[in-house]
């Protein structure tokens, strides 16, 4: 099985910051409510002019200054959304539409929470299929309108970005001079399940704001997560204390907690943002690679766990290196 590393990555985040005091004043909430819940301070809402595509265009733009390369090298574009500008075309189209290129593959897909997991490995596959190097995943997503500010339970959580890396096939033979095998291992898996609906341009029981069971999700992911992960590291032959980082889907900080707890981990070592950007889905993983790399805490052939669960309820992980 051939490898990918991420080679580079890159955030946008809307300006507008909408702190949970900003909520207090049009609902029934507090900080003190929202806080100790969720670990979230505040999120980012679009402006009337940014969308899901305007963030994706941005983080991807860093991205490839990010991995130094030329725009002209990708060979396919792949972007994560549950809340894409139209239902056609696709916010991949678009992008590559505005990144002026042409005759490469470009499709979104849709993971919800786990897309960005989910767009590694058909990033990977398609790759493998086309002989190509370079693919640009993106997971991007503007939340802000499909929530209601009459439903605090969802209203508190989300929030709007895009994040993007930049993925190198690696040759079958890499590694082999030296010794080192590339790390590479990868899970997606559904339960199939509707505790989460998110309103879309079609369907017969049509929702029109973010629903959410939130004491199902929990439970969902303070399972699944330590399992996804140690299937993960048993298929690798390696340990936790083996991965510099774990970076989960940013929904809650509860449970992330609960995740470390449950498996005797470090809290240090898994990454959370959530404080000041909030719950933005499928964005949510890429853009914490983002500033991990601006803290300069990916060191080059870093070890990372990452973890995605969401609607569906789909579930992913993928164990990789940072060049």
């Amino acid at each position: 099985m051939q490898a990918i590393q991420i080679i580079g990555a890159g955030s946008a985040e809307p300006a507008r910051v909408v702190t949970n005091d900003d909520l207090a004043n049009i609902m029934d909430t507090s900080d003190d409510w929202i806080f100790p819940r969720t670990g979230i301070h505040s999120r980012r809402f679009c402006a009337e002019d940014e969308t899901a595509g305007t963030l994706a265009h941005r983080a991807a733009e860093a991205a490839i200054r990010d991995a130094g390369i030329k725009k002209e090298d990708l060979d396919l574009i792949l972007v994560a959304s549950m809340s894409s500008d139209y239902a056609a075309p696709t916010i991949a189209a678009t992008l590559q539409k505005t990144l002026g290129l042409r005759e490469i593959p470009a499709l979104d897909i849709n993971a919800a929470c786990s897309g960005f997991i989910y767009g590694l490995e058909v990033a990977r596959g398609l790759l493998m299929a086309s002989r190509k190097r370079y693919a640009l995943v993106v997971g991007s997503e503007q939340l802000s309108r499909l929530l209601s500010m009459e439903d605090r339970n969802t209203a508190v959580l989300f929030g709007d970005g895009a994040g993007a890396c930049i993925v190198e096939l690696l040759p079958e033979d890499a590694g082999i001079e030296n010794g080192t095998k590339p790390l590479y291992e990868a899970l997606l898996g559904s339960r199939g399940s509707d505790v989460i609906l998110a309103p879309g341009c079609y369907g017969t029981t049509p929702v029109d704001h973010m629903l959410m069971d939130g004491k199902e999700v929990f439970l969902f992911a303070v399972k699944t997560i330590p399992e996804v992960l140690e299937a993960l590291l048993e298929k690798s032959g390696l340990a936790l204390e083996d991965l510099d980082y774990v970076v989960c889907h940013q929904a809650n900080a509860r449970i992330i907690r609960n995740v470390v707890r449950k498996l005797h981990a470090r809290e240090e070592q898994f990454f959370m943002n959530m404080e000041t950007y909030g719950n933005t889905s499928g964005a949510s993983i890429p853009m914490a690679l983002a500033e991990m790399k601006q803290k300069n805490l990916l060191k080059h052939g870093a070890k990372l766990a990452l973890i995605g669960f969401g609607a569906g309820l789909t579930y992913g992980g993928a164990l990789l290196t940072v060049r």
